[in-house]
């Protein structure tokens, strides 16, 4: 990844991927809806489902995830879900964003009030 950052979108759909990859027992990925439901859960902001599948491909390209077609399912009329999966340059990527934003709060103390 060397020098380039997340923004801040992209760094949402890796944490919510990565949430949700861990919730359970199941195919081991998550998909754009459960992405996109998560992050409006969390945040409180409306998300699109496009645009979790924009920055899935975006990330995919920069070797960040990885996705794949799941099995049919009956409830969805037979059509599989597309399922992503975060790989280590996506998991290293996510802490060198934390990283760089709690470095960026060293030394800062403002509470919303004072902004």
């Amino acid at each position: 990844m060397g020098k380039e950052m997340l923004g801040e979108f992209e760094l949402m759909v890796l944490l919510a991927a990565l949430r949700l990859s861990q919730a359970g027992p199941g195919e081991e990925g998550a998909h754009a809806l459960a992405i996109a439901d998560d992050i409006g859960e969390r945040t409180g902001r409306s998300v699109r489902r496009s645009a979790v599948y924009v920055t899935l491909k975006r990330l995919e390209k920069k070797g960040m995830t990885e996705s794949w077609l799941g099995d049919s399912r009956p409830e969805r009329g037979g059509k599989a879900r597309r399922l992503v999966r975060v790989l280590p340059e996506g998991v290293s990527a996510v802490h060198a964003s934390r990283s760089a934003l709690e470095n960026m709060w060293v030394g800062l103390d403002t509470t919303p009030e004072e902004a």
